[in-house]
C-alpha cells in the first residue's frame, strides 16, 4: 500500500491500468501452470495432423501403385474423406483440451483480474490478453509439431516400407503439411477466447472480497447452455442416424455422420457440467463412507466445472481409441458380409495395414487426454491450497489428503472410462456402417449390407489397462503437490 506517496487521479490510474499488463506480460505468463501443457498439447496435436495426412497420402499411393486395387475408385474416395475427417477430428480434439485448459487457468487467475478490473482495466481487454496469450502458445505448439510430425512421418513411412515389404515413391514434404500446424494454432487462439469466456464476468469487488467456485446448482441453471447442449445433442443423434441410411447407397454418408458425431459430443461436452458430476458422485458412493472417499464423492458436485473437464477430456480420448478399434472391425464385418463369406486376402491386408497405422496414429489422442488430465489435475491442487489448508487444519493427515486426490482422479477416470466406452462402441459402428454400407464386396458383391457393431475386445481391455495407468501415472505430481500444503502457509494466503 506504499503506493499512497504518490497522487493518483483518475486519468493516471486508467493509463497504470492500460500500462501494468504489457509489463508484467513480457514472457513470465509463460511460465504459469498450465502454459507449457497447452504447448505441448498444440505441439501434439499438429505432429498429430501431419501424420494423418503423410499416412493417408502414404497408403494412397500404395493403393494406387497395386497392381490389384490401382486405379480403385472407390477406394481412392474412402481414403480422401478419412484423410479430411481424421484432420478434423485431432484438431477438434484440439480445441476441447485448449479450452478446457484456458477456463481452468482464468480460474485461478480471477483475483488478479478483479484487482486489475479495480484500477480501470475493461474485461474485454483483460479476455483479449488471454486470447493472445494462446495464439502465442498455440503457435509455438504447432510449429514445433509440425518439425517432428514431419521427422516422425518420415519414420513411421520408412518403417512401413521395411516391416510390410512396400516400395512406394512418396515425397514426405508436402506444401499441405503446413495446413494442420496453422490450424491448430488457430483453434488453440479460439480455444483460448471460448475458454475465458469467465473473465467478462469477474467483477471488482472479487479483488476484496475473493471468489468461489460455482457449485452444481449454479452452473446447472444456464439455460442457454442447456438448451444448446440438447439442441446440439438431438441434431447431432439425428445425423449419425441418417448417415447410416445414407451410407446405405453413398459412402458420402460418412461425412453426414461425421458432422453428427462433432455435434452429438459437442453437446455432451457443453452439458457435461449437467451430466458429469452427479455420475461422478454415483461412482465415489462405491469406495465406501470414509472421509476422504466422501469428500471426492462430495467434491464432484462443490467443483462441477472442473470436475466436468477433467471427465469430458479422458472421454474423448476414450472414445477415439475404442471408436477407430470398433470401426476397424466393424469394417471387416461388412465386408465380410458383403462378400458373401471371406473378401479377397489382398483387400483385407490392405485394410488391416490401414487400421494398424491409422490405430498407431490415433493413440496419440490417448496421451493428449493425458496430459490435459494431469495438468487439469495440477492447476487444480495448486487453486484449492486454502482448502487443502482447512483440511488438515480440521485434522485430517497427508495421506488422508493425497487419499481424496486419488480417489477424485479414480471417479473421473472410471466414470469417463465407461462413458467413452459406449460412446466409441456407437461412433465406430456409425463410421463403419455409413462409409461401406453401400459398398460391394466380391466374390458375391453384395449391397446394401448392415452388420450389428463388431465389438474387438484385446483392443478394449488394452484401453481400460492403459486408462487406470493413466490415473496412476497423473496423479503423482498432484498428489505430491497436495501433501506439501501445510495448514498455516495455506491459510495465511
Amino acid at each position: 500500500m506504499t503506493a499512497v506517496a504518490t497522487p493518483e487521479t483518475p486519468e493516471t490510474t486508467s493509463e497504470t491500468a492500460t500500462r501494468m499488463p504489457r509489463r508484467t506480460r513480457s514472457a513470465a505468463w509463460l511460465r504459469e501452470r498450465g502454459m507449457g501443457a497447452t504447448i505441448l498439447v498444440s505441439a501434439i496435436s499438429a505432429a498429430f495432423g501431419v501424420l494423418l495426412l503423410s499416412a493417408t497420402g502414404y497408403i494412397a499411393a500404395w493403393v494406387d501403385a497395386d497392381p490389384y486395387l490401382g486405379g480403385g475408385e472407390t477406394v481412392t474416395v474412402v481414403l480422401g474423406i478419412l484423410s479430411v475427417l481424421l484432420v478434423g477430428v485431432a484438431i477438434y480434439v484440439a480445441a476441447i483440451v485448449t479450452a478446457n485448459t484456458f477456463a481452468t487457468i482464468v480460474a485461478g487467475r480471477v483475483r488478479r483480474i478483479a484487482l486489475m478490473r479495480l484500477i480501470g482495466a475493461s474485461a474485454r481487454s483483460q479476455r483479449g490478453e488471454v486470447a493472445r496469450q494462446g495464439l502465442i502458445v498455440g503457435t509455438l505448439g504447432a510449429a514445433v509439431g509440425l518439425v517432428a510430425g514431419v521427422a516422425a512421418a518420415a519414420l513411421l513411412l520408412w518403417w512401413g516400407g521395411n516391416a510390410l515389404g512396400l516400395d512406394v515413391a512418396y515425397d514426405i514434404l508436402q506444401p499441405v503439411l503446413v495446413l494442420p500446424a496453422a490450424v491448430v494454432a488457430l483453434t488453440t487462439w479460439a480455444g483460448a477466447w471460448s475458454g475465458s469466456r469467465r473473465v467478462l464476468s469477474v467483477t471488482p469487488l472479487q479483488a476484496i472480497a475473493g471468489s468461489t467456485p460455482r457449485r452444481h446448482d449454479e452452473a446447472a441453471a444456464s439455460r442457454g447452455r442447456n438448451v444448446a447442449a440438447v439442441a446440439l445433442f438431438v441434431a447431432g443423434a439425428a445425423l449419425l442416424a441418417l448417415g447410416v441410411v445414407v451410407g446405405m447407397l453413398n459412402p458420402l454418408g460418412v461425412v453426414v455422420a461425421f458432422v453428427g458425431g462433432i455435434l452429438s459430443f459437442s453437446g455432451l461436452a457443453l452439458g457435461a457440467v449437467l451430466i458429469m458430476p452427479p455420475l461422478l458422485r454415483l461412482t465415489g458412493r462405491l469406495f465406501g463412507r470414509s472421509a476422504p472417499a466422501r469428500l471426492a464423492a462430495e467434491n464432484a458436485l462443490r467443483y462441477p466445472e472442473r470436475a466436468s473437464r477433467m471427465a469430458i477430456g479422458v472421454v474423448m480420448g476414450v472414445t477415439l481409441v475404442v471408436m477407430f478399434a470398433v470401426a476397424n472391425e466393424s469394417v471387416k464385418a461388412v465386408m465380410t458380409a458383403s462378400s458373401g463369406g471371406e473378401p479377397p486376402a489382398e483387400m483385407m491386408r490392405v485394410m488391416d495395414t490401414f487400421a494398424a497405422i491409422m490405430m498407431g496414429l490415433v493413440a496419440v489422442s490417448a496421451f493428449i487426454a493425458g496430459v490435459g488430465l494431469v495438468n487439469l489435475l495440477t492447476i487444480g491442487i495448486v487453486q484449492r491450497r486454502r482448502e487443502l489448508g482447512l483440511l488438515r487444519a480440521l485434522g485430517l493427515t497427508s495421506a488422508q489428503v493425497r487419499r481424496v486426490v486419488l480417489l477424485e482422479a479414480v471417479h473421473v477416470t472410471i466414470t469417463a472410462l465407461l462413458f467413452g466406452l459406449v460412446l466409441g462402441v456407437v461412433y465406430g459402428w456409425v463410421a463403419a456402417q455409413s462409409l461401406l454400407g453401400s459398398v460391394s464386396v466380391p466374390p458375391a458383391w453384395s449391397s446394401p449390407t448392415l452388420v450389428a457393431p463388431a465389438i474387438p475386445w484385446l483392443p478394449v481391455l488394452v484401453v481400460v489397462v492403459a486408462t487406470a495407468l493413466l490415473t496412476a501415472v497423473a496423479t503423482v505430481v498432484p498428489t505430491r503437490l497436495a501433501t506439501r500444503v501445510t495448514a498455516v502457509e495455506a491459510l495465511a494466503e
